[in-house]
């Protein structure tokens, strides 16, 4: 559910030609951001991979893998500027929609240890800790570990 406040925002699948508008806001985010290439084979393999607009203009985008009852969270961002509106969440809701209509009965993902608005969101939409990577996250002074989630949909 989205409250008024999230109605002039968009869900739709990313094309090709957001991809420019995309990896904009991933390196906006991200000191290690993925690649225009791994946004390709996202695309190509057939993830589902959405983007929230306002008006034409790219607020964020999500991409979610399906396969064999499960899914997983593979990336989801939001411009700097429009995060803690909502925004986060309403497309996280989205993307876990989107893992029921495929049949995954749990979703999972991985975030930064030391991301902890993104720890927040992920524990207000019912996922649990489930265990660490270690050093799976690259950092400019080494390697920092990530909590895995998941989530029974």
């Amino acid at each position: 559910m989205r409250g008024p406040e999230l109605d002039r925002y968009q869900l739709r699948p990313m094309c090709p030609s957001d991809l420019d508008e995309v990896v904009a806001i991933e390196r906006l985010s991200y000191d290690f951001p993925w690649s225009k290439q791994l946004f390709e084979d996202c695309l190509r393999v057939g993830y589902c991979c959405w983007v929230c607009e306002d008006s034409d203009i790219l607020c964020g985008y999500g991409i979610l893998s399906v396969g064999a009852g499960e899914c997983h969270v593979l990336n989801v961002c939001i411009v700097p500027k429009l995060r803690s509106q909502g925004l986060g969440r309403y497309l996280m809701n989205h993307l876990l929609h989107l893992g029921k209509r495929h049949r995954s009965d749990t979703a999972f993902l991985e975030v930064r240890i030391s991301n902890q608005a993104a720890i927040h969101l992920y524990q207000t939409l019912g996922f649990n800790e489930i265990g660490t990577r270690r050093a799976y996250y690259p950092t400019r002074s080494g390697r920092e570990d990530a909590i895995m989630f998941a989530k029974h949909l």
